[in-house]
């Protein structure tokens, strides 16, 4: 899958989160990573003033890392979620 660096695929990433049971929250902060993880409270919070193409990085990257509920999501985010678990990130 080619990962494209625009809003619509910024938004794709959010709507994937969202119904997959996080919360994504864009504020500003210290994070070394541009981003930090709250498991247990299933919270992302992402660098507010990170550029479009770092934040869907970042969302990429956490897609990877994190164990999502195939079961909440809908068909056209299941498949959208396996072709991002296929993708070799390219920094």
């Amino acid at each position: 899958m080619t990962i494209s660096y625009t809003k619509q695929f910024l938004t794709k990433l959010e709507n994937l989160f969202e119904q997959g049971g996080f919360r994504l929250r864009y504020e500003k902060g210290n994070f070394k990573s541009g981003y930090c993880i709250l498991e247990q409270s299933k919270v992302i919070v992402v660098n507010k003033f990170a550029s479009v193409d770092t934040k869907v990085n970042i969302l990429v990257e956490i897609v990877v890392q994190l164990e999502f509920n195939e079961q909440l999501l809908d068909e056209k985010n299941t498949e959208f979620l396996r072709q991002l678990k296929q993708t070799e990130i390219k920094l």
